[in-house]
């Protein structure tokens, strides 16, 4: 049978044994005549007891065994007992502490006027079933004659308990039946922060939820990867395993193996686990489990001769000095963990000094407690079978678990839990009727307090003890601050608990953890830190490569690919170089790539800026030539004013050439695309309508044709010249404001190397535009082709069939160039069809009738014109 299934067989039977006299309690009870005395079937008696006038419990393992009852149900079993030659020396000044801030506050002239607190101290051995036992006699009176529960409710208010998480499960679901308030002293499992199931617990210490944060927070600190993870098979573990396991999800930490230490250890057990932990590369072991618990596998451990392990203990043992002997450092010397605060009470140890058997001759508790300390019997029997002693021997410094006053934690956290209560006490009491808490406002009566009437100030209480300050929070949990402690060699050889460090839980994340590395000793009295990771570091240049089927923490290293970079040792991926860097040969940093665009200053960029500016040029002295010669028959003959502006549209074409050349920014591919296309409509609109007046001239010189010259007069040229264009600018207007063309760092020509490049946006308002142009375009070609043949005298059409012909071969050929070339050819190719379209229009167009104005200015005369003559 498993340690879980015996313990589950226990917790049933007790249960069981509970229920049934609980049950023929209330049997007896109803059928007695109303005279009758109640009768308690079963009792347990408290360790400590004081009347007052509010009384509170208090539960604490001063023994650490069972003695475990025959189950073989044939017959009423016994019930189960501490084993009284086990005596938790520690515990027991845990209770006396109690005891003493209970006559502190009854002497103290300000807390609790007029009233006194009483308690009831009980042993809870340490285990849930006997906590659970001693909580239902707390409730129920320690006699017949003085148990409250035969006619009432219980006098109890408060309780102060129990040390393990498992105990405090237990009695939390049995104190919320009554809504009595429970504050625990050292349960520290999460699971106590519910509200749902335990509304009536509190603690002043902090929750493992806390510790689980500094636990993570304390391995990656010192990269401590690969870790080993025991746990006591109870509630505190469990819970702290599973959120120490949730916290590690966000780091870089795996756990090599969890085992858990039963709750009823065997050596045969222990054994399997240390194998575990021998075969292991991982070097740290972190411990849930409380000091019982860890007794027995530890003294197995020694015998082992297991070394090189690097323990960190949770608060549960990490100060237990039952591991301060010599003998323990060998093994356990380095360890390192978190424990709960450190506190001062001035008047503890002179009265501890007051506890001895002469001065309570009928408690059998400090009785054991003498037998344990001394090896002696102030009252000698046939049954304890130890020498005598006076009772009267004297405390000393030898005696350091129950007297070490000097840097009490759970002991300080018993006291504040007593304060609590006292400080909870005093402020309901204060209260003024008509402005209570409760209903109607009212207070509670001071003669009949109920305890859920506590708990609603125990919520809210807020005080200072010693200088630190006492509250909770909706969970019920305190502030969390833990001490980090190391396990030194001390003066005599034996293990001196040392403080190197701090986690205060109130400080913003991050910088919680403070930790004093130099004043460290780890395992094997080495000052270097211990190094536990399943595989070894990865430099930089490379990255953890997951092996399948193992933890995230084996892996292996793999360089980084072309284009990636990890700068850090043990990167779980390489990082991409920025859009304008590329990885070194090293793949540990970054180098800028090379730009690529047609820039003015290569040889191709100046080529094609001289030719736009020269072309831009001649444009502006073949206008100032046509100007100067307005007036002569060859100008005025092929209309002057379409001319004029198809010489300022080519002018408009060769600038726009410019803003193909350069780094591309938003302002200039947003520019160029639409200065082209504007341009070049606005160039081709003027070439169609010269050729539609050409054809109209044609015609009008026929008889009856002479109505066909009205509809092309000079205001029905330029209003079809601005609506030809007009559909331009909406089309560059639609394409700008849905897609518009944006500057791109194209990367996929050169891994290595950054092409700059203006992106279209939209290729559908890209091909509009052309579309536009060449419809144009091709229509004034067979517009000019139809009307080539006619007179001369009246035709341009020769010229413009020429040119129209070189425009729409230059751009059909464009076309598969421009998507064909890469980069900043692209761009070239483009500014190259710009620039040979409208060279090729101003040449053929432009090109015969400047000769004959300036070389051959004898044919500029009407009678040529008009005559074809040749002088």
């Amino acid at each position: 049978m498993t340690s879980l299934a015996l313990f589950c067989l226990l917790y049933f039977a007790v249960s069981v044994l509970t229920l049934t006299d609980s049950l023929l309690y209330s049997i007896s009870t109803a059928a007695a005549p109303a005279a009758s005395k109640c009768t308690l079937l079963n009792s347990f008696q408290p360790g400590f007891v004081v009347q007052g006038d509010y009384v509170i419990g208090g539960i604490f393992p001063i023994h650490f065994n069972l003695k475990i009852p025959d189950l073989n149900g044939t017959y009423r079993p016994p019930p189960i007992n501490c084993n009284g030659h086990r005596i938790d020396p520690k515990a027991f000044r845990w209770a006396q502490t109690m005891r003493l801030a209970v006559e502190e506050i009854n002497q103290n002239p300000v807390l609790l006027q007029n009233h006194t607190l009483g308690y009831k101290i009980f042993d809870s051995c340490g285990y849930p079933l006997t906590a659970q036992r001693a909580v239902l006699s707390m409730l129920n009176g320690v006699s017949e004659e003085n148990s409250s529960m035969c006619t009432n409710a219980s006098s109890l208010l408060a309780v102060i308990g129990a040390f393990g998480s498992s105990q405090s499960i237990v009695l939390s679901r049995i104190l919320q039946t009554f809504r009595i308030p429970m504050i625990s002293y050292a349960s520290t499992c999460a699971c106590l922060s519910d509200r749902q199931k335990y509304p009536t617990f509190f603690r002043v210490v902090p929750s493992d939820d806390y510790q689980v944060k500094a636990f993570a927070q304390l391995l990656v600190h010192f990269n401590w990867t690969w870790v080993g993870l025991l746990r006591g098979d109870n509630d505190y573990g469990h819970f702290a395993a599973k959120g120490l396991l949730r916290e590690l999800q966000y780091t870089k930490v795996c756990v090599a193996y969890q085992e858990i230490i039963p709750l009823l250890y065997t050596r045969q057990a222990g054994l399997r686990i240390m194998k575990v932990m021998r075969s292991s590369t991982a070097k740290v072991v972190l411990v849930f489990a409380v000091e019982g618990e860890m007794t027995p596998f530890l003294r197995d451990y020694m015998t082992q001769n297991i070394t090189g392990i690097q323990w960190v203990a949770s608060n549960a043992w990490v100060k237990a000095s039952v591991f301060s002997g010599r003998e323990y450092y060998p093994y356990l010397g380095g360890t390192i963990g978190f424990s709960i605060r450190n506190g001062h009470i001035s008047r503890l140890g002179d009265f501890l000094q007051t506890v001895n058997p002469k001065t309570y001759p009928d408690n059998e508790l400090v009785h054991e407690l003498w037998e344990s300390l001394y090896g002696c019997s102030p009252f000698p029997s046939s049954v304890t079978q130890m020498p005598p002693c006076s009772g009267q021997e004297s405390l000393l410094e030898q005696h350091s678990a129950y007297m070490n006053t000097s840097s009490p934690r759970v002991t300080y956290n018993v006291y504040k839990g007593v304060y609590a209560i006292a400080h909870s006490l005093h402020n309901l009491l204060l209260c003024q009727p008509g402005r209570g808490p409760f209903q109607n406002n009212s207070c509670a009566k001071s003669n009949n307090i109920q305890p859920w009437q506590l708990q609603h100030y125990l919520q809210e209480v807020n005080f200072h003890i010693a200088g630190e300050e006492v509250a909770f929070d909706a969970k019920g949990d305190s502030v969390p601050y833990f001490d980090i402690i190391n396990w030194q060699r001390g003066t005599k050889g034996n293990i001196a608990f040392v403080s190197v460090g701090l986690f205060d839980g109130t400080k913003a994340i991050g910088e919680e953890l403070l930790i004093q590395e130099d004043r460290i000793m780890w395992a094997g009295h080495q000052s270097e830190v211990p190094v536990s990771v399943c595989s070894a570091s990865c430099l930089p240049g490379s990255r953890k490569a997951v092996r399948r089927g193992e933890p995230i923490c084996c892996f292996d290293c793999v360089p980084c690919d072309s284009g990636k970079i990890s700068n850090q040792t043990d990167s779980m991926e390489c990082i991409s170089c920025p859009e304008d860097f590329w990885s070194s040969p090293q793949r540990d940093h970054c180098v800028p790539k090379k730009t690529e665009f047609l820039s003015y200053h290569e040889p191709l960029g100046i080529c094609l800026t001289t030719i736009s500016l020269l072309g831009t040029f001649i444009c502006v002295i073949v206008l100032g030539i046509f100007i100067h010669h307005r007036s002569t028959p060859i100008v005025r003959a092929n209309n002057s004013e379409l001319s004029f502006q198809l010489l300022l549209s080519l002018k408009f074409c060769f600038l726009c050439s410019l803003l193909f050349i350069g780094r591309p920014r938003p302002w200039t591919c947003q520019l160029r695309h639409a200065a082209f296309g504007i341009s070049f409509v606005l160039c081709v609109s003027c070439i169609l309508v010269k050729t539609m007046v050409v054809l109209a001239v044609f015609r009008a010189s026929k008889p009856g044709g002479e109505s066909s010259l009205k509809w092309f007069g000079a205001v029905q040229q330029r209003g079809t010249v601005l609506v030809l264009t007009s559909v331009q600018a909406a089309i560059c207007t639609v394409w700008l404001a849905s897609a518009s063309p944006m500057p791109h760092k194209n990367t996929q020509y050169h891994s290595d190397k950054i092409v700059y490049e203006c992106a279209v946006g939209s290729t559908v308002g890209f091909a509009v535009l052309l579309g536009y142009i060449g419809l144009l375009a091709v229509l004034s070609f067979l517009l000019a082709f139809l009307a080539r043949n006619l007179p001369d005298s009246f035709n341009e059409a020769k010229l413009i069939t020429f040119s129209m012909l070189i425009f729409c071969a230059v751009w059909v050929a464009f076309i598969p160039a421009y998507i064909s070339s890469p980069g900043k050819y692209a761009d070239a190719v483009e500014v190259f069809a710009i620039l040979a379209s409208s060279s090729g229009l101003l040449v053929a167009l432009f090109g015969p009738k400047c000769y004959i104005i300036i070389l051959r200015p004898e044919r500029n005369t009407k009678k040529v014109i008009m005559g074809r003559g040749t002088d």
